[in-house]
Protein backbone atom coordinates (compact mmCIF):
# COMPACT_ATOMS: atom_id res chain seq x y z
CA UNK A 1 0.00 0.00 0.00
CA UNK A 2 1.68 3.15 -1.10
CA UNK A 3 0.98 5.98 1.59
CA UNK A 4 1.51 9.51 1.53
CA UNK A 5 3.61 10.57 4.74
CA UNK A 6 4.54 13.55 6.39
CA UNK A 7 8.28 14.94 6.75
CA UNK A 8 10.12 18.46 6.62
CA UNK A 9 11.69 19.62 3.47
CA UNK A 10 15.03 20.40 4.62
CA UNK A 11 17.00 21.13 1.11
CA UNK A 12 15.44 22.59 -2.02
CA UNK A 13 17.55 22.65 -5.11
CA UNK A 14 16.91 23.00 -8.69
CA UNK A 15 18.80 20.11 -10.98
CA UNK A 16 18.75 20.64 -14.41
CA UNK A 17 15.20 22.89 -13.92
CA UNK A 18 13.80 19.73 -12.01
CA UNK A 19 13.22 21.23 -8.33
CA UNK A 20 14.29 18.05 -6.10
CA UNK A 21 14.15 18.28 -1.76
CA UNK A 22 15.28 16.44 0.76
CA UNK A 23 12.64 15.83 3.01
CA UNK A 24 13.39 14.31 6.92
CA UNK A 25 10.73 11.82 8.12
CA UNK A 26 12.08 11.80 11.60
CA UNK A 27 16.19 10.47 11.00
CA UNK A 28 15.44 8.91 7.61
CA UNK A 29 15.96 11.02 4.84
CA UNK A 30 14.59 11.16 1.49
CA UNK A 31 14.75 12.36 -1.57
CA UNK A 32 11.35 13.54 -3.37
CA UNK A 33 10.29 15.84 -6.50
CA UNK A 34 9.08 19.26 -6.06
CA UNK A 35 7.48 20.12 -9.09
CA UNK A 36 4.10 19.22 -8.05
CA UNK A 37 4.57 21.86 -5.09
CA UNK A 38 6.95 24.80 -6.26
CA UNK A 39 5.79 26.99 -3.53
CA UNK A 40 7.39 25.06 -0.71
CA UNK A 41 10.30 26.16 0.93
CA UNK A 42 12.40 25.20 3.94
CA UNK A 43 10.85 24.15 7.14
CA UNK A 44 7.91 23.18 5.42
CA UNK A 45 5.78 20.04 6.23
CA UNK A 46 5.20 18.22 2.97
CA UNK A 47 3.10 15.31 2.72
CA UNK A 48 5.20 12.77 0.03
CA UNK A 49 3.64 10.10 -1.97
CA UNK A 50 5.80 7.73 -4.42
CA UNK A 51 8.65 10.26 -4.40
CA UNK A 52 6.82 13.43 -5.06
CA UNK A 53 5.83 16.08 -2.79
CA UNK A 54 1.97 16.48 -3.36
CA UNK A 55 1.04 19.31 -0.48
CA UNK A 56 1.87 21.47 2.60
CA UNK A 57 0.70 20.36 6.08
CA UNK A 58 0.90 22.06 9.17
CA UNK A 59 4.06 21.08 11.45
CA UNK A 60 1.11 19.55 14.08
CA UNK A 61 -0.40 17.75 11.63
CA UNK A 62 2.29 16.29 10.38
CA UNK A 63 3.50 14.82 13.46
CA UNK A 64 0.40 13.75 14.39
CA UNK A 65 -0.40 11.44 11.29
CA UNK A 66 3.47 10.27 11.77
CA UNK A 67 2.58 9.12 15.39
CA UNK A 68 -0.58 7.36 13.89
CA UNK A 69 1.82 5.66 11.25
CA UNK A 70 4.19 4.36 13.28
CA UNK A 71 1.64 3.08 15.85
CA UNK A 72 0.12 0.75 13.64
CA UNK A 73 3.54 -0.28 11.95
CA UNK A 74 3.08 1.42 8.43
CA UNK A 75 6.67 3.80 8.45
CA UNK A 76 8.55 0.76 7.49
CA UNK A 77 6.49 -0.89 5.21
CA UNK A 78 6.39 3.06 3.40
CA UNK A 79 10.05 3.85 4.04
CA UNK A 80 11.77 0.53 3.53
CA UNK A 81 13.55 0.60 6.50
CA UNK A 82 13.40 0.75 10.44
CA UNK A 83 11.32 3.70 11.46
CA UNK A 84 12.37 6.16 13.66
CA UNK A 85 11.45 6.33 17.59
CA UNK A 86 9.79 9.53 17.03
CA UNK A 87 8.98 12.37 14.41
CA UNK A 88 11.96 14.97 16.30
CA UNK A 89 12.65 17.49 14.04
CA UNK A 90 16.24 17.41 15.37
CA UNK A 91 16.71 14.07 14.01
CA UNK A 92 17.79 15.26 10.72
CA UNK A 93 20.29 17.26 12.45
CA UNK A 94 21.82 14.58 13.65
CA UNK A 95 25.58 13.51 11.90
CA UNK A 96 24.75 9.99 12.69
CA UNK A 97 21.10 10.02 11.15
CA UNK A 98 20.97 8.06 8.35
CA UNK A 99 21.42 10.75 4.93
CA UNK A 100 20.26 9.78 0.87
CA UNK A 101 22.78 10.14 -1.64
CA UNK A 102 23.41 13.00 -2.89
CA UNK A 103 21.04 13.48 -6.20
CA UNK A 104 22.43 13.17 -9.83
CA UNK A 105 21.20 13.53 -12.48
CA UNK A 106 20.91 10.90 -14.91
CA UNK A 107 23.30 10.48 -18.17
CA UNK A 108 21.94 8.71 -21.25
CA UNK A 109 24.51 6.68 -22.98
CA UNK A 110 25.21 6.70 -26.54
CA UNK A 111 24.37 4.07 -28.91
CA UNK A 112 26.99 2.37 -31.18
Amino acid sequence: MCLAIPGKLIEKVDVDGTLVGKVAFGGIIRQASLDFLPEAEVGDYVLVHVGFAISKVDEEEAKTTFAYMQQVGMLEEELGEAAPESFSPKLYEDSNAPRMATFAPKTEGKAQ
